[in-house]
Protein backbone atom coordinates (compact mmCIF):
# COMPACT_ATOMS: atom_id res chain seq x y z
CA UNK A 1 0.00 0.00 0.00
CA UNK A 2 0.86 3.65 -0.67
CA UNK A 3 1.57 6.76 1.89
CA UNK A 4 -1.71 9.64 0.05
CA UNK A 5 0.55 11.86 1.48
CA UNK A 6 3.69 11.50 -0.40
CA UNK A 7 2.24 11.26 -3.34
CA UNK A 8 0.63 14.25 -2.82
CA UNK A 9 3.44 15.65 -1.26
CA UNK A 10 5.60 15.07 -4.34
CA UNK A 11 3.32 13.30 -7.14
CA UNK A 12 5.85 14.00 -9.88
CA UNK A 13 9.04 12.15 -8.07
CA UNK A 14 6.20 9.58 -7.38
CA UNK A 15 4.75 8.83 -10.98
CA UNK A 16 8.29 8.72 -12.40
CA UNK A 17 9.55 6.22 -9.83
CA UNK A 18 6.69 3.87 -10.68
CA UNK A 19 6.84 4.29 -14.44
CA UNK A 20 10.39 2.48 -13.83
CA UNK A 21 8.21 -0.42 -14.16
CA UNK A 22 7.09 -1.39 -17.54
CA UNK A 23 3.79 -2.15 -17.13
CA UNK A 24 2.54 0.90 -14.74
CA UNK A 25 1.99 4.27 -16.29
CA UNK A 26 3.25 6.20 -13.08
CA UNK A 27 1.75 9.56 -14.54
CA UNK A 28 -1.78 8.57 -15.43
CA UNK A 29 -1.85 6.03 -11.92
CA UNK A 30 -0.91 8.95 -9.91
CA UNK A 31 -3.11 11.29 -11.45
CA UNK A 32 -6.80 9.04 -11.24
CA UNK A 33 -5.10 8.66 -7.36
CA UNK A 34 -5.02 12.09 -7.01
CA UNK A 35 -8.15 13.34 -8.73
CA UNK A 36 -10.15 11.07 -6.31
CA UNK A 37 -8.40 12.14 -3.13
CA UNK A 38 -9.35 15.71 -4.34
CA UNK A 39 -13.10 14.07 -4.18
CA UNK A 40 -12.27 12.57 -1.06
CA UNK A 41 -11.17 15.88 0.24
CA UNK A 42 -13.65 18.06 -0.99
CA UNK A 43 -16.29 15.99 0.72
CA UNK A 44 -14.78 16.01 4.24
CA UNK A 45 -14.84 20.12 3.73
CA UNK A 46 -18.27 19.77 2.66
CA UNK A 47 -19.44 18.00 5.47
CA UNK A 48 -17.78 19.62 7.83
CA UNK A 49 -18.46 23.04 7.26
CA UNK A 50 -22.66 21.57 7.26
CA UNK A 51 -21.67 20.57 10.25
CA UNK A 52 -20.70 23.83 11.83
CA UNK A 53 -23.40 25.12 10.53
CA UNK A 54 -25.98 22.49 11.75
CA UNK A 55 -24.60 23.27 15.65
CA UNK A 56 -24.77 27.07 14.49
CA UNK A 57 -28.23 26.67 13.37
CA UNK A 58 -29.69 24.23 16.34
CA UNK A 59 -28.21 26.74 19.31
CA UNK A 60 -30.19 29.77 16.99
CA UNK A 61 -33.22 27.73 17.40
CA UNK A 62 -33.20 27.59 21.41
CA UNK A 63 -33.12 31.66 21.34
CA UNK A 64 -35.89 31.69 18.88
CA UNK A 65 -38.25 29.83 20.92
CA UNK A 66 -37.24 31.46 23.62
CA UNK A 67 -38.29 35.11 22.43
CA UNK A 68 -41.56 33.33 21.05
CA UNK A 69 -40.27 34.04 17.50
CA UNK A 70 -42.12 30.99 16.18
CA UNK A 71 -41.01 32.08 12.09
CA UNK A 72 -37.86 32.53 12.69
CA UNK A 73 -37.42 29.29 14.52
CA UNK A 74 -39.18 27.43 11.62
CA UNK A 75 -36.19 28.86 9.55
CA UNK A 76 -33.97 27.80 11.23
CA UNK A 77 -34.93 24.39 11.72
CA UNK A 78 -35.70 24.03 7.68
CA UNK A 79 -32.01 24.97 7.85
CA UNK A 80 -30.34 22.18 10.14
CA UNK A 81 -32.67 19.58 8.45
CA UNK A 82 -30.77 20.40 5.22
CA UNK A 83 -27.56 20.59 6.57
CA UNK A 84 -27.99 17.23 8.30
CA UNK A 85 -28.77 16.15 4.28
CA UNK A 86 -25.87 17.85 3.25
CA UNK A 87 -23.69 16.10 5.97
CA UNK A 88 -25.25 12.71 4.68
CA UNK A 89 -24.51 13.35 1.02
CA UNK A 90 -20.94 14.26 1.57
CA UNK A 91 -20.61 11.48 3.93
CA UNK A 92 -21.69 9.26 1.33
CA UNK A 93 -19.40 10.58 -1.43
CA UNK A 94 -16.43 10.51 1.06
CA UNK A 95 -17.25 6.92 1.49
CA UNK A 96 -17.35 6.13 -1.92
CA UNK A 97 -15.07 8.46 -3.25
CA UNK A 98 -12.01 7.02 -0.52
CA UNK A 99 -13.03 3.68 -1.77
CA UNK A 100 -12.04 4.10 -5.21
CA UNK A 101 -9.11 6.02 -4.48
CA UNK A 102 -7.98 3.05 -1.54
CA UNK A 103 -8.76 0.43 -4.30
CA UNK A 104 -6.41 2.05 -6.79
CA UNK A 105 -3.90 2.54 -4.55
CA UNK A 106 -4.16 -1.11 -3.17
CA UNK A 107 -3.79 -2.45 -6.86
CA UNK A 108 -0.24 -0.45 -7.19
CA UNK A 109 2.70 -2.06 -7.46
CA UNK A 110 5.56 -1.32 -5.22
CA UNK A 111 7.85 1.19 -5.85
CA UNK A 112 11.22 -0.01 -7.11
CA UNK A 113 14.75 1.08 -5.15
CA UNK A 114 16.93 3.04 -7.00
CA UNK A 115 19.48 0.13 -7.19
CA UNK A 116 17.39 -1.92 -9.58
CA UNK A 117 17.97 -2.31 -12.98
CA UNK A 118 15.46 -0.99 -15.23
CA UNK A 119 14.46 -3.75 -17.65
CA UNK A 120 11.32 -5.19 -19.57
CA UNK A 121 11.16 -8.77 -18.37
CA UNK A 122 13.86 -11.06 -16.97
CA UNK A 123 16.69 -10.80 -19.82
CA UNK A 124 17.44 -7.26 -17.86
CA UNK A 125 18.15 -9.03 -14.71
CA UNK A 126 21.76 -8.49 -13.45
CA UNK A 127 24.29 -11.32 -12.58
CA UNK A 128 25.48 -10.68 -9.23
CA UNK A 129 27.54 -14.26 -8.17
CA UNK A 130 27.70 -17.53 -9.07
CA UNK A 131 28.94 -20.19 -6.81
CA UNK A 132 30.28 -23.87 -8.03
CA UNK A 133 30.83 -25.17 -10.65
CA UNK A 134 28.35 -27.02 -12.53
CA UNK A 135 29.12 -31.26 -12.97
CA UNK A 136 30.45 -32.39 -16.52
CA UNK A 137 28.92 -35.50 -17.56
CA UNK A 138 30.09 -38.54 -19.36
CA UNK A 139 26.76 -39.50 -20.82
CA UNK A 140 23.76 -36.96 -21.11
CA UNK A 141 22.56 -36.25 -18.20
CA UNK A 142 18.55 -37.98 -17.15
CA UNK A 143 15.52 -35.48 -16.07
CA UNK A 144 15.00 -35.55 -12.37
CA UNK A 145 11.56 -36.70 -13.53
CA UNK A 146 12.46 -40.35 -15.05
CA UNK A 147 15.12 -40.38 -12.21
CA UNK A 148 12.71 -40.96 -9.66
CA UNK A 149 9.99 -42.69 -11.81
CA UNK A 150 12.47 -45.25 -12.81
CA UNK A 151 13.75 -45.72 -9.04
CA UNK A 152 9.87 -46.31 -8.32
CA UNK A 153 9.72 -43.11 -5.81
CA UNK A 154 7.99 -40.57 -8.07
CA UNK A 155 4.84 -41.54 -9.31
CA UNK A 156 3.20 -39.05 -11.36
CA UNK A 157 0.36 -41.13 -12.57
CA UNK A 158 -1.08 -41.79 -9.63
CA UNK A 159 -0.91 -38.16 -8.15
CA UNK A 160 -3.14 -37.22 -11.26
CA UNK A 161 -5.77 -39.93 -10.63
CA UNK A 162 -6.69 -38.62 -7.48
CA UNK A 163 -5.78 -34.95 -7.63
CA UNK A 164 -4.93 -34.17 -11.70
CA UNK A 165 -2.03 -32.68 -12.77
CA UNK A 166 0.65 -30.99 -11.20
CA UNK A 167 0.80 -32.85 -8.57
CA UNK A 168 3.11 -36.00 -7.14
CA UNK A 169 3.13 -39.24 -4.91
CA UNK A 170 6.54 -39.88 -3.31
CA UNK A 171 7.87 -42.58 -1.81
CA UNK A 172 10.29 -44.52 0.30
CA UNK A 173 13.48 -42.97 -0.16
CA UNK A 174 12.60 -39.83 -1.96
CA UNK A 175 9.51 -39.38 0.83
CA UNK A 176 12.31 -39.63 3.74
CA UNK A 177 14.60 -37.07 1.47
CA UNK A 178 11.49 -34.69 1.69
CA UNK A 179 11.14 -34.53 5.11
CA UNK A 180 15.06 -34.73 5.82
CA UNK A 181 15.70 -31.57 3.47
CA UNK A 182 13.10 -29.56 5.40
CA UNK A 183 14.51 -30.45 8.78
CA UNK A 184 18.12 -29.85 7.58
CA UNK A 185 17.13 -26.29 6.21
CA UNK A 186 15.36 -25.74 9.49
CA UNK A 187 18.25 -26.47 11.51
CA UNK A 188 20.70 -24.41 9.59
CA UNK A 189 18.31 -21.21 9.76
CA UNK A 190 17.13 -21.53 13.82
CA UNK A 191 21.04 -23.32 15.01
CA UNK A 192 22.98 -20.99 12.89
CA UNK A 193 21.09 -18.30 11.01
CA UNK A 194 19.13 -16.87 14.33
CA UNK A 195 15.70 -17.65 12.92
CA UNK A 196 12.92 -18.91 15.25
CA UNK A 197 10.97 -21.60 13.96
CA UNK A 198 7.03 -21.15 13.82
CA UNK A 199 3.95 -23.35 13.12
CA UNK A 200 1.28 -21.49 11.66
CA UNK A 201 -1.98 -21.76 10.11
CA UNK A 202 -1.84 -23.35 6.33
CA UNK A 203 -5.48 -21.35 5.75
CA UNK A 204 -6.08 -18.40 6.07
CA UNK A 205 -9.16 -15.37 5.69
CA UNK A 206 -8.87 -12.39 2.68
CA UNK A 207 -7.52 -9.88 4.92
CA UNK A 208 -4.40 -11.54 5.61
CA UNK A 209 -3.53 -12.43 1.81
CA UNK A 210 -4.58 -8.43 1.34
CA UNK A 211 -1.76 -7.33 4.25
CA UNK A 212 0.93 -9.47 2.20
CA UNK A 213 0.03 -8.32 -1.55
CA UNK A 214 -1.80 -11.50 -2.86
CA UNK A 215 -5.15 -10.03 -2.97
CA UNK A 216 -7.21 -8.22 -4.42
CA UNK A 217 -4.71 -8.50 -7.18
CA UNK A 218 -3.74 -11.91 -7.86
CA UNK A 219 -6.39 -13.95 -6.39
CA UNK A 220 -6.61 -16.34 -9.74
CA UNK A 221 -3.21 -17.90 -8.60
CA UNK A 222 -4.71 -19.03 -5.09
CA UNK A 223 -7.14 -21.81 -3.40
CA UNK A 224 -9.74 -20.73 -2.02
CA UNK A 225 -12.04 -22.81 0.17
CA UNK A 226 -15.23 -23.11 2.69
CA UNK A 227 -16.23 -25.26 5.28
CA UNK A 228 -18.65 -27.67 3.75
CA UNK A 229 -20.63 -27.47 0.75
CA UNK A 230 -23.47 -25.68 1.94
CA UNK A 231 -22.36 -22.30 1.12
CA UNK A 232 -21.41 -23.33 -2.29
CA UNK A 233 -24.71 -24.87 -2.85
CA UNK A 234 -26.36 -22.01 -1.41
CA UNK A 235 -25.28 -19.54 -3.17
CA UNK A 236 -24.92 -21.04 -6.86
CA UNK A 237 -28.82 -21.62 -6.16
CA UNK A 238 -29.44 -18.05 -5.11
CA UNK A 239 -27.92 -16.92 -8.16
CA UNK A 240 -29.70 -19.20 -10.65
CA UNK A 241 -32.86 -18.52 -8.81
CA UNK A 242 -32.00 -14.58 -8.64
CA UNK A 243 -31.16 -15.16 -12.84
CA UNK A 244 -34.48 -17.22 -13.51
CA UNK A 245 -36.41 -14.44 -12.03
CA UNK A 246 -35.10 -11.44 -13.86
CA UNK A 247 -35.31 -13.19 -16.98
CA UNK A 248 -39.53 -14.32 -16.35
CA UNK A 249 -39.94 -10.40 -14.99
CA UNK A 250 -38.10 -9.15 -18.29
CA UNK A 251 -40.46 -11.84 -20.57
CA UNK A 252 -43.44 -10.81 -19.29
CA UNK A 253 -42.77 -7.06 -19.66
CA UNK A 254 -41.44 -7.54 -23.20
CA UNK A 255 -44.91 -9.58 -23.45
CA UNK A 256 -46.76 -6.37 -22.04
CA UNK A 257 -44.93 -3.93 -24.64
CA UNK A 258 -46.19 -5.82 -28.03
CA UNK A 259 -50.17 -6.10 -26.55
CA UNK A 260 -50.68 -2.88 -25.15
CA UNK A 261 -50.65 0.71 -26.32
CA UNK A 262 -47.84 3.20 -24.86
CA UNK A 263 -50.09 3.58 -22.05
CA UNK A 264 -49.46 3.34 -18.14
CA UNK A 265 -50.08 -0.43 -17.42
CA UNK A 266 -52.40 -1.22 -14.58
CA UNK A 267 -51.69 -4.15 -11.99
CA UNK A 268 -54.55 -5.80 -13.48
CA UNK A 269 -53.08 -6.02 -17.13
CA UNK A 270 -49.33 -6.92 -15.58
CA UNK A 271 -51.32 -9.72 -13.39
CA UNK A 272 -53.44 -10.99 -16.89
CA UNK A 273 -50.22 -10.75 -18.41
CA UNK A 274 -48.30 -13.04 -15.44
CA UNK A 275 -51.48 -15.72 -16.38
CA UNK A 276 -50.00 -16.15 -20.55
CA UNK A 277 -46.03 -15.98 -19.55
CA UNK A 278 -45.77 -19.84 -17.75
CA UNK A 279 -43.40 -19.56 -14.68
CA UNK A 280 -42.41 -23.16 -15.45
CA UNK A 281 -40.61 -22.17 -18.33
CA UNK A 282 -38.01 -20.03 -15.99
CA UNK A 283 -38.07 -21.42 -12.87
CA UNK A 284 -35.33 -23.87 -11.52
CA UNK A 285 -36.02 -27.61 -13.73
CA UNK A 286 -35.02 -29.39 -10.94
CA UNK A 287 -37.84 -27.41 -8.70
CA UNK A 288 -40.52 -27.29 -11.07
CA UNK A 289 -42.27 -30.40 -9.28
CA UNK A 290 -42.52 -28.57 -6.02
CA UNK A 291 -45.31 -26.23 -5.48
CA UNK A 292 -44.24 -24.47 -2.63
CA UNK A 293 -41.63 -23.29 -4.61
CA UNK A 294 -43.51 -22.30 -7.69
CA UNK A 295 -46.03 -20.15 -5.40
CA UNK A 296 -42.46 -18.33 -3.72
CA UNK A 297 -41.14 -18.16 -7.21
CA UNK A 298 -44.71 -16.23 -8.24
CA UNK A 299 -44.70 -14.12 -5.17
CA UNK A 300 -41.36 -12.39 -5.44
CA UNK A 301 -42.41 -12.13 -9.53
CA UNK A 302 -45.25 -10.27 -8.77
CA UNK A 303 -43.97 -8.04 -5.92
CA UNK A 304 -41.50 -6.85 -8.38
CA UNK A 305 -43.48 -6.67 -11.57
CA UNK A 306 -45.67 -4.70 -9.88
CA UNK A 307 -43.60 -2.04 -9.06
CA UNK A 308 -43.99 -0.85 -12.64
CA UNK A 309 -47.60 -0.30 -12.30
CA UNK A 310 -48.49 3.56 -14.06
CA UNK A 311 -45.47 3.40 -16.02
CA UNK A 312 -45.97 2.82 -19.95
CA UNK A 313 -44.09 -0.52 -21.38
CA UNK A 314 -41.39 1.25 -22.78
CA UNK A 315 -40.86 3.09 -19.46
CA UNK A 316 -41.26 -0.21 -17.56
CA UNK A 317 -38.40 -1.97 -19.79
CA UNK A 318 -35.96 1.04 -19.07
CA UNK A 319 -36.94 1.13 -15.27
CA UNK A 320 -36.68 -2.69 -15.33
CA UNK A 321 -33.00 -2.48 -16.65
CA UNK A 322 -31.59 0.21 -13.90
CA UNK A 323 -33.41 -2.32 -11.17
CA UNK A 324 -32.10 -5.45 -12.35
CA UNK A 325 -28.38 -3.48 -12.19
CA UNK A 326 -28.95 -2.84 -8.91
CA UNK A 327 -29.93 -6.32 -8.23
CA UNK A 328 -26.79 -7.43 -9.99
CA UNK A 329 -24.45 -5.08 -7.24
CA UNK A 330 -26.52 -6.53 -4.64
CA UNK A 331 -25.69 -10.04 -5.67
CA UNK A 332 -21.90 -8.88 -5.62
CA UNK A 333 -21.92 -7.83 -2.57
CA UNK A 334 -23.71 -11.19 -1.43
CA UNK A 335 -20.87 -13.04 -3.03
CA UNK A 336 -18.27 -11.10 -1.01
CA UNK A 337 -20.37 -11.81 1.73
CA UNK A 338 -20.07 -15.12 1.05
CA UNK A 339 -16.43 -15.03 0.00
CA UNK A 340 -16.01 -14.20 4.04
CA UNK A 341 -17.09 -17.37 4.87
CA UNK A 342 -14.12 -18.89 3.01
CA UNK A 343 -10.53 -19.44 3.70
CA UNK A 344 -7.99 -19.21 1.40
CA UNK A 345 -4.76 -21.86 1.62
CA UNK A 346 -1.42 -20.10 2.11
CA UNK A 347 0.65 -19.54 -1.49
CA UNK A 348 3.83 -19.07 1.06
CA UNK A 349 4.12 -19.14 4.88
CA UNK A 350 4.95 -15.56 4.01
CA UNK A 351 1.71 -14.87 4.34
CA UNK A 352 0.65 -16.55 8.20
CA UNK A 353 4.29 -15.49 9.47
CA UNK A 354 4.02 -11.83 8.65
CA UNK A 355 0.91 -11.38 9.66
CA UNK A 356 1.50 -12.07 12.90
CA UNK A 357 2.64 -8.75 13.06
CA UNK A 358 -0.65 -7.33 11.99
CA UNK A 359 -2.12 -4.44 13.68
CA UNK A 360 0.40 -4.63 16.58
CA UNK A 361 2.91 -1.91 17.74
CA UNK A 362 6.27 -3.50 18.77
CA UNK A 363 9.09 -2.21 20.74
CA UNK A 364 12.86 -1.29 18.75
CA UNK A 365 14.26 -3.61 20.95
CA UNK A 366 12.32 -6.79 19.81
CA UNK A 367 13.39 -5.81 15.85
CA UNK A 368 14.52 -7.38 13.97
CA UNK A 369 12.54 -10.06 14.53
CA UNK A 370 13.72 -13.12 12.49
CA UNK A 371 10.87 -16.23 11.73
CA UNK A 372 11.10 -19.38 9.48
CA UNK A 373 8.51 -21.76 8.96
CA UNK A 374 8.64 -25.19 6.73
CA UNK A 375 4.91 -25.43 5.73
CA UNK A 376 2.83 -26.88 2.47
CA UNK A 377 2.55 -23.97 0.06
CA UNK A 378 -0.84 -24.24 -2.64
CA UNK A 379 -0.83 -22.53 -6.07
CA UNK A 380 -3.05 -22.33 -8.70
CA UNK A 381 0.23 -21.42 -11.17
CA UNK A 382 -3.01 -19.78 -13.13
CA UNK A 383 -0.36 -18.23 -15.48
CA UNK A 384 1.84 -21.10 -16.00
CA UNK A 385 -0.32 -23.00 -18.72
CA UNK A 386 2.21 -25.24 -20.93
CA UNK A 387 5.05 -24.44 -18.70
CA UNK A 388 6.75 -26.86 -16.70
CA UNK A 389 4.31 -29.32 -17.29
CA UNK A 390 6.85 -32.13 -16.44
CA UNK A 391 7.79 -33.30 -13.24
CA UNK A 392 8.31 -31.25 -10.09
CA UNK A 393 9.05 -27.90 -10.94
CA UNK A 394 5.83 -25.99 -11.35
CA UNK A 395 3.76 -27.79 -8.46
CA UNK A 396 0.20 -27.12 -6.95
CA UNK A 397 1.10 -28.15 -3.84
CA UNK A 398 4.84 -28.08 -2.36
CA UNK A 399 7.05 -27.62 0.96
CA UNK A 400 8.91 -24.99 1.21
CA UNK A 401 11.06 -23.82 4.12
CA UNK A 402 10.17 -19.39 4.39
CA UNK A 403 12.01 -16.67 5.85
CA UNK A 404 10.51 -13.83 7.37
CA UNK A 405 11.68 -10.65 8.81
CA UNK A 406 10.47 -7.43 10.84
CA UNK A 407 13.08 -4.57 10.79
CA UNK A 408 13.07 -0.91 11.61
CA UNK A 409 13.78 1.07 8.09
CA UNK A 410 17.43 1.94 8.30
CA UNK A 411 17.93 -1.62 8.84
CA UNK A 412 15.89 -3.00 6.14
CA UNK A 413 19.29 -3.12 2.86
CA UNK A 414 21.49 -4.93 5.25
CA UNK A 415 18.71 -7.80 6.65
CA UNK A 416 18.30 -7.77 3.24
CA UNK A 417 21.70 -8.92 2.00
CA UNK A 418 21.78 -11.30 4.92
CA UNK A 419 18.78 -13.00 4.14
CA UNK A 420 19.92 -13.73 0.94
CA UNK A 421 23.23 -14.97 2.07
CA UNK A 422 20.97 -17.23 4.67
CA UNK A 423 19.30 -18.67 1.73
CA UNK A 424 22.44 -19.01 -0.13
CA UNK A 425 24.19 -21.33 2.22
CA UNK A 426 22.06 -23.89 2.30
CA UNK A 427 22.45 -25.01 -1.34
CA UNK A 428 26.35 -24.33 -0.95
CA UNK A 429 26.02 -27.08 2.16
CA UNK A 430 24.28 -29.14 -0.63
CA UNK A 431 27.06 -28.34 -2.95
CA UNK A 432 24.76 -27.34 -5.44
CA UNK A 433 26.10 -25.14 -7.85
CA UNK A 434 23.78 -21.96 -8.15
CA UNK A 435 24.20 -18.08 -9.29
CA UNK A 436 22.66 -15.03 -7.58
CA UNK A 437 20.68 -12.56 -10.05
CA UNK A 438 19.41 -8.75 -8.88
CA UNK A 439 15.60 -8.40 -10.78
CA UNK A 440 14.95 -6.32 -12.92
CA UNK A 441 11.95 -3.94 -12.54
CA UNK A 442 9.78 -5.74 -15.11
CA UNK A 443 10.49 -8.88 -13.70
CA UNK A 444 10.14 -8.08 -9.81
CA UNK A 445 7.30 -9.15 -7.57
CA UNK A 446 4.36 -6.85 -6.86
CA UNK A 447 5.03 -5.66 -3.25
CA UNK A 448 9.18 -5.79 -3.66
CA UNK A 449 11.01 -3.16 -3.56
CA UNK A 450 14.41 -4.68 -4.34
CA UNK A 451 14.83 -8.94 -5.04
CA UNK A 452 17.48 -11.52 -5.16
CA UNK A 453 16.70 -14.63 -7.25
CA UNK A 454 18.44 -17.61 -6.25
CA UNK A 455 18.79 -20.29 -9.51
CA UNK A 456 20.56 -23.37 -9.43
CA UNK A 457 21.89 -25.87 -12.12
CA UNK A 458 19.58 -28.16 -14.05
CA UNK A 459 22.09 -30.36 -15.72
CA UNK A 460 19.41 -32.07 -17.90
CA UNK A 461 18.42 -28.36 -18.79
CA UNK A 462 21.68 -26.50 -19.06
CA UNK A 463 20.57 -24.00 -17.29
CA UNK A 464 20.17 -22.06 -13.54
CA UNK A 465 16.44 -22.35 -12.45
CA UNK A 466 15.30 -20.12 -9.74
CA UNK A 467 15.02 -21.92 -6.08
CA UNK A 468 14.76 -19.09 -3.88
CA UNK A 469 13.36 -15.79 -4.11
CA UNK A 470 14.37 -13.13 -1.30
CA UNK A 471 12.78 -9.80 -1.36
CA UNK A 472 12.88 -6.65 0.62
CA UNK A 473 9.21 -5.02 0.65
CA UNK A 474 9.99 -1.92 2.66
CA UNK A 475 6.64 -0.37 4.10
CA UNK A 476 4.25 -1.84 1.44
CA UNK A 477 3.18 -4.37 3.66
CA UNK A 478 3.47 -2.84 6.92
CA UNK A 479 0.83 -0.07 5.37
CA UNK A 480 -1.63 -3.08 4.19
CA UNK A 481 -0.92 -4.74 7.88
CA UNK A 482 -0.88 -1.59 10.02
CA UNK A 483 2.34 -3.11 11.39
CA UNK A 484 4.16 -0.74 13.36
CA UNK A 485 6.66 -0.29 15.89
CA UNK A 486 8.31 2.41 18.81
CA UNK A 487 11.39 3.97 19.08
CA UNK A 488 11.45 3.93 23.04
CA UNK A 489 9.24 1.67 25.12
CA UNK A 490 5.59 3.13 25.93
CA UNK A 491 5.98 4.81 29.06
CA UNK A 492 9.17 5.94 28.12
CA UNK A 493 9.26 10.31 28.55
CA UNK A 494 9.97 10.38 24.79
CA UNK A 495 7.95 7.04 23.33
CA UNK A 496 7.52 8.82 20.08
CA UNK A 497 4.92 8.19 17.16
CA UNK A 498 5.06 4.75 15.88
CA UNK A 499 6.13 4.13 12.49
CA UNK A 500 5.74 1.52 10.35
CA UNK A 501 8.40 -1.27 10.42
CA UNK A 502 10.03 -2.86 7.46
CA UNK A 503 9.12 -6.51 5.92
CA UNK A 504 11.27 -9.18 4.33
CA UNK A 505 11.01 -12.58 2.92
CA UNK A 506 13.03 -15.12 1.12
CA UNK A 507 12.75 -19.43 0.64
CA UNK A 508 15.34 -20.56 2.77
CA UNK A 509 14.63 -22.49 -0.14
CA UNK A 510 11.97 -24.16 -1.95
CA UNK A 511 12.15 -28.37 -0.95
CA UNK A 512 10.98 -29.98 -4.18
CA UNK A 513 12.93 -27.90 -6.67
CA UNK A 514 16.09 -28.60 -3.86
CA UNK A 515 15.36 -32.42 -4.42
CA UNK A 516 15.18 -32.01 -8.42
CA UNK A 517 18.26 -30.31 -7.96
CA UNK A 518 19.64 -32.88 -6.17
CA UNK A 519 18.54 -35.86 -8.09
CA UNK A 520 19.90 -34.04 -10.73
CA UNK A 521 23.19 -33.19 -9.67
CA UNK A 522 23.98 -36.36 -7.55
CA UNK A 523 22.57 -38.22 -10.18
CA UNK A 524 24.92 -41.60 -11.19
CA UNK A 525 24.92 -43.20 -14.78
CA UNK A 526 23.53 -46.66 -13.35
CA UNK A 527 20.08 -44.49 -12.23
CA UNK A 528 21.13 -44.57 -8.38
CA UNK A 529 21.39 -40.81 -6.51
CA UNK A 530 24.22 -39.92 -4.20
CA UNK A 531 22.93 -37.69 -0.95
CA UNK A 532 24.79 -34.98 -0.47
CA UNK A 533 27.48 -35.31 2.50
CA UNK A 534 25.48 -32.75 4.32
CA UNK A 535 22.15 -34.58 4.50
CA UNK A 536 23.85 -37.96 5.45
CA UNK A 537 22.91 -37.84 9.24
CA UNK A 538 19.28 -36.49 8.35
CA UNK A 539 18.84 -39.35 5.64
CA UNK A 540 19.75 -41.70 8.94
CA UNK A 541 23.26 -42.53 7.14
CA UNK A 542 22.28 -43.44 3.77
CA UNK A 543 24.47 -42.52 1.51
CA UNK A 544 23.36 -43.63 -1.81
CA UNK A 545 19.29 -43.44 -3.41
CA UNK A 546 18.10 -46.60 -5.20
Amino acid sequence: MHDIRAIRENPDAYAAALSRRPTVDGASEVAAILALDEKVRAAILKKEAAEQARNAKSKEIGKAKASKDEALAASLMAEVAAAKATIETAGAEEAEATKARDDLLARLPNVPHESVPKGADETGNKEVRRHGEPRKFNYAPKDHADIGEKLGMMDFEAAARMSGARFVVLRGQLARMERALAAFMLDVQTGENGYVEHATPLIVRDHAMFGTGQLPKFGEDLFFGVSGTEPIVRFVDDEREETSILAYMYSVLESLRNVEDEKPLSAEAILARMKRVDVVGYALPERVGDVSYIEEFTKRAVARLLTFAALTPTEAIKKFGEVSSRLVEENARRVQARISEGRWLIPTAEVSLTNIYREQIVDAASLPARMTAATPCFRSEAGSAGRDTKGMIRMHQFIKVELVSITKPEDSEAEHERMTKCAEGILERLELPYRTVLLCTGDMGFGAIKTYDLEVWLPSQNTYREISSCSNCGDFQARRMDAKFRRAPVGAEKAGKPEFVHTLNGSGLAVGRTMVAILENYQREDGKVDVPKALVPYMGGLEVIG
